[in-house]
């Protein structure tokens, strides 16, 4: 298998729109998804935002009706005593939810897809989401990273990726070790354009690999190493491994084969390996766990020529 990151700039414009579902867990008004959604745009996509309000990181699968705002939308981004959802004056692909990123998925799969596409959506993405806490093992090291292993069962970025996948969507889920919640109108710094134009290959890739695009009740968990100082500061140096939600426990049946092995990485150790490595992860949407072999052979087949192998 070999490298097949491309800049955004040699992405080529897709001669057919997908539609696709943009949603987060840090908020419809953070830098971030606001840099994604333009670069989905960009190479051609039909897309529709639908996140919460205010920042619901750590919220899982929590799910509630929405209801008006009591206080302004997050970074002032809509005032006090603003309906329960609510789009961006000059743009109204740009919509709030205030609610949970799962509530807000499903208004963007719900209501925003067929107001906008006539027609459900193709895919969904969530994220990127930025600086989650994990530890690694085996030096029990504390450090941000993505939503890595357990961390899958509280994110509110791959509750909405399942959230998706439910719902018959093929849904991917985004995270990245770098950053922190900031506001739209902030600069834009290194890791947002890096962040943004890796998700963006890796959404194009999966389009290009044709419907459909993932199987049944499968989403894919993406996750990347730190952006910084002179480390990782282009797309163009990034790899990514097909890798494991959660180390296998004994007797696990085996993984897909592949890089010379029927036992994947797990995604902590990818995005813990010296390097540019970030993960990519099959998982199961009604359980947030690791999918079975034969579903991981599909998603293989669909992105090898982006997928690499961990230095021996």
């Amino acid at each position: 298998m070999r490298s097949l990151l491309l800049a955004l700039s040699f992405l080529p414009l897709l001669t057919q729109s997908t539609n696709i579902v943009l949603s987060n867990d840090d908020g419809w008004a953070e830098i971030n998804i606001r840099v994604f959604y333009n670069m989905l745009t960009k190479v051609g996509n039909s897309v529709v935002l639908s996140a919460p309000a205010d920042n619901k990181s750590g919220t899982g699968s929590s799910d509630s009706p929405a209801t008006p705002l009591t206080k302004p939308c997050e970074f002032d981004s809509c005032p006090s005593g603003s309906p329960a959802q609510g789009f961006n004056a000059s743009n109204p692909r740009l919509n709030y939810v205030n609610s949970y990123p799962v509530t807000s998925m499903r208004y963007g799969i719900q209501t925003l897809a067929p107001k906008f596409f006539a027609a459900a959506p193709e895919l969904a993405v969530a994220g990127f989401n930025v600086g989650a806490t994990h530890t690694f093992a085996p030096t029990n090291t504390a450090i941000l990273a993505a939503n890595l292993g357990s961390t899958t069962l509280i994110s509110g970025t791959v509750g909405a990726a399942t959230e998706a996948a439910k719902e018959c969507i093929p849904a991917i889920a985004f995270s990245g070790t770098t950053g922190s919640q900031t506001a739209w109108t902030a600069p834009t710094q290194t890791y947002v354009n890096v962040y943004a134009a890796l998700s963006t290959n890796i959404t194009q890739a999966l389009i290009a690999s044709g419907k459909p695009f993932l199987p049944s009740n499968v989403w894919l968990n993406v996750n990347y190493p730190a952006v910084s100082g002179m480390l990782c500061i282009s797309p163009e140096d990034f790899k990514f491994v097909l890798s494991r939600i959660n180390a296998a426990d004994s007797g696990a049946a085996q993984d897909v084969r592949t890089c010379g092995t029927s036992r994947l990485p797990t995604e902590s150790s990818v995005v813990g390996t010296k390097g540019c490595f970030a993960s990519i992860s099959v998982g199961r949407a009604d359980s947030k766990g690791d999918a079975c072999a034969s579903k991981q052979a599909v998603v293989l087949g669909k992105l090898e020529k982006v997928l690499s192998c961990l230095p021996s």
